[in-house]
């Protein structure tokens, strides 16, 4: 089936489109969307920020936007504040987390290398 008139031709539309679904750092969630989307409230959001544990993108009008991995990790930092830890030492755990994943990440690829 043939593109419809004037627009751009489907199949590089549509890989595009799949691109962006599947790319965890595609900044796909407004601010309003996130907070929904977590059952928090966009100062949380913006307290994330300001400790440096998310920095969401900018639309072109100057609009956070937050990729679904900044949605983890804003999840797990509620998860630890919901249970009674201070957000600056959730975020030092989150970072910790954050880290250690990508050591054994990077271990098991060695491991498969060798």
């Amino acid at each position: 089936m043939a593109p419809p008139p004037n627009t751009p031709d489907h199949g590089a539309r549509d890989d595009t489109i799949d691109h962006k679904i599947d790319d965890e750092d595609y900044p796909a969630y407004t601010m309003g969307r996130a907070a929904e989307i977590l059952g928090t409230t966009p100062g949380f959001l913006r307290s994330l920020d300001e400790t440096k544990l998310l920095t969401p993108q900018r639309s072109p009008g100057g609009h956070r936007r937050y990729s679904r991995y900044q949605l983890r990790l804003a999840a797990r930092a509620r998860e630890l504040v919901n249970h009674g830890t201070p957000l600056h030492a959730a975020v030092r755990i989150i970072i910790l987390e954050d880290q250690l994943a990508e050591a054994q990440r990077l271990n098991a690829e060695r491991d498969q290398q060798t």
